[in-house]
């Protein structure tokens, strides 16, 4: 599921430095985590995704300037019965995507129970998304616009990757705990 082939610069060079990043989707159960991510790396939509099971991992790579950032991505389940397994996989993480779905009111709160989780038991310096997903199903819309949220939806791929290659910019620069709500 993952991706393989070296990363490779519009001009066709693969020189440049290489930066390697954990990144952890945590959330809700059906939320979209997984959708978000196969379509990351895989460019893949499914419209019914079977619930994950621990957790999944897949690399991706992003070329930023004359920088490439590869991602080894944890997609973990959302479960309850697995949120004791989250902080393995948060642990020594760079960036998190906690993800809510815009249907589903208790999903948004659970989402800023996660932001808190991982702002007092994660890393001082990583960098946090918050996503509000299927978007694509905004009249049935139950969470308010919150502004500055991200609000995606797995089928959209380019703001899907455009998600993605956000993180991939602002980890580096990032010297304090914050959040970074993409817009």
């Amino acid at each position: 599921m993952a991706n393989r082939g070296g990363a490779q610069r519009p001009n066709g060079s693969t020189q440049g430095k290489i930066c390697q990043f954990k990144l952890v989707l945590l959330g809700e159960s059906a939320v979209g985590k997984s959708s978000l991510v196969l379509r990351f790396v895989k460019g893949q939509f499914h419209e019914y995704q079977e619930s994950t099971i621990g957790a999944a991992f897949l690399t991706q790579t992003v070329c930023l300037d004359d920088t490439t950032v590869k991602f080894e991505i944890w997609d973990t389940a959302g479960q309850e019965r697995y949120h004791s397994l989250a902080p393995m996989y948060y642990r020594g993480a760079q960036a998190a995507i906690v993800v809510y779905d815009i249907t589903n009111q208790d999903t948004f709160g659970r989402a800023k129970s996660w932001v808190k989780e991982l702002q007092r038991q994660a890393s001082p310096n990583i960098v946090i998304a918050l996503s509000g997903n299927k978007a694509d199903l905004a009249n049935k819309r139950m969470v308010e616009f919150v502004p500055l949220s991200a609000r995606r939806r797995a089928g959209a791929a380019c703001r899907v990757s455009e998600h993605y290659r956000l993180l991939a910019v602002n980890i580096p620069g990032s010297l304090n705990k914050w959040i970074h709500l993409l817009e």
